[in-house]
């Protein structure tokens, strides 16, 4: 028997997320998920009068081919990925994962060879632009763990969170989408930050479950050379299967002058990866009232309500400043006053304190006039 949480999140990303009709090709992508929610998933997209194509995949044969492909397994793999992913409409990504640290031992240089060489022609350059997609986690004990939460509990917050009312969160959105897209200069000020920067004439985007389950977030991105100064985040992140702690960032002109961590050498290979790694690609607001606490899982993290998260790398084209790199690291900054509050200032108007939004015009983002 399945699950009924399976039926409502599978109707949520085929019909909401993608917005599946007749004739359309979905590549459903589902790694580490349970059959029988692949299946939902399958029979959910005929339903809808699409055609599924489905592929099964595991991190740990991943991890394999991290280690040992050679140039030419690579380019196989990445000839076959963009045929097919160049034939579908659309993409479902459901990423599961028993060991959320299963790639930390793949060395940074061959990470990076298959960022360049597989990932970014099939999804930065395809999937991305050309596909109506939506990529999330599936949960696990692994995440149950990291958040703290039984495995019972875990798993009740996540279908919860993951089928919110996502209709309602996008209108309430759009007022701040209006006032960022007049907005020229932001303030973010908190304990160990004080950074400034521009995002005139870069569009808002309203991120309400069409991208990423789950969602909550408006994002533009800051004019490339315009940020000064210094940001600390206090969320705990995962990048390349390494976890890093009080991630510390300073800027000059836009570029990342000096950073620290908890893991100070991995964190400068990141940054040396490309001369846009070191410039940033997304300045984004995250809005989820039901999700109040980190996780190790940037999917849940960056949408904490609350919070801003900075992106040193690739910015996307729906908010592009010119910035292109082959990394995209989303850095998560809570705001609440358990965590020391903070100000968000735009064009010198404090908008958000401590986490609430205080112009009345956003209240409505506020997280009991969400849940």
């Amino acid at each position: 028997m399945i699950d009924p949480r399976y039926e409502a999140l599978a109707k949520v990303l085929i019909e909401h997320s993608c917005a599946l009709g007749p004739g359309d090709k979905v590549l459903i992508d589902a790694i580490d998920v349970p059959t029988e929610f692949a299946t939902t998933l399958m029979r959910t997209a005929v339903a809808a009068g699409a055609h599924p194509v489905v592929q099964v995949k595991n991190q740990r044969i991943h991890r394999q081919l991290l280690h040992h492909a050679s140039e030419e397994q690579l380019g196989i793999v990445r000839a076959a990925e963009i045929a097919l992913m160049s034939r579908v409409d659309a993409y479902v990504g459901v990423r599961g994962n028993d060991n959320v640290s299963e790639l930390s031992d793949v060395p940074p240089d061959k990470m990076r060879r298959y960022e360049e060489q597989v990932w970014k022609p099939v999804h930065m350059d395809i999937r991305v632009p050309k596909t109506r997609w939506v990529v999330l986690r599936w949960p696990s004990p692994s995440m149950a763990q990291l958040a703290e939460m039984s495995t019972e509990a875990f798993e009740d917050f996540y279908f919860r969170v993951c089928t919110m009312d996502y209709a309602h969160l996008h209108e309430a959105m759009q007022p701040l989408k209006e006032l960022m897209e007049r907005t020229d200069r932001v303030r973010l000020v908190s304990q160990g930050t004080d950074l400034s920067f521009s995002i005139t004439g870069i569009p808002a985007i309203c991120c309400s479950g069409q991208r990423n389950i789950p969602d909550g977030e408006v994002f533009t991105a800051p004019v490339r050379d315009s940020v000064e100064g210094t940001i600390q985040f206090n969320t705990p992140t995962i990048y390349q299967g390494v976890t890093h702690n009080d991630v510390r960032l300073t800027f000059r002109d836009g570029r990342v002058v000096d950073s620290t961590s908890s893991e100070p050498e991995h964190l400068r290979s990141v940054l040396d990866t490309d001369e846009g790694a070191r410039y940033v690609g997304e300045f984004a607001i995250g809005l989820n009232p039901h999700v109040t606490k980190p996780m190790k899982d940037i999917l849940f993290d960056e949408k904490i309500g609350g919070s801003i998260h900075f992106t040193p790398g690739a910015a996307y084209d729906e908010a592009f400043n010119g910035n292109r790199s082959q990394i995209h690291w989303d850095l998560v900054l809570r705001m609440d006053p358990a965590q020391g509050g903070g100000e968000v200032y735009f064009d010198d108007t404090l908008v958000r304190k401590d986490g609430r939004f205080v112009l009345p015009a956003l209240e409505p983002l506020n997280p009991e006039n969400l849940a």
